[in-house]
């Protein structure tokens, strides 16, 4: 998973409960990446960013809950696909919230909307 912004374990984790393989994950994921890195821009003009990625290279985005369904009818995705991206940004999102003491607000934002990951 280089130049990913999803850490190996979240990626880990994510690829046992999907019902895509490591592989596939894989490449979703970069596919996700080409697509949402073209839009940065629109991402941080239209959406809350909950993380700015001056640490880590990655910015990270609260996005209404259809969004991601959009983005994978956009790329192609089947239904098991574009939950398992969903996935993975969710979980990177909580990861990021144990890191900063944010766990239960990204918790609860995740409630009503999705998480984007967008690496720089």
């Amino acid at each position: 998973m280089s130049n990913s912004p999803i850490d190996g374990q979240v990626f880990m984790l994510t690829a046992a409960k999907a019902s895509v393989g490591p592989g596939r994950l894989s490449d979703l994921l970069a596919s996700v990446q080409v697509d949402l890195g073209d839009g940065l821009g629109t991402y941080r003009r239209e959406f809350e960013r909950v993380a700015d990625g001056d640490d880590d290279g990655r910015e990270v985005f609260l996005v209404p809950t259809d969004h991601w369904e959009t983005v994978g009818d956009r790329l192609g995705f089947d239904r098991r696909e574009t939950e398992a991206v969903a996935r993975a940004h969710a979980e990177q999102l909580r990861r990021i919230g144990s890191e900063t003491d944010r766990r239960d607000e990204f918790e609860t934002a995740l409630e009503i909307r999705d998480a984007v990951v967008i690496g720089r």
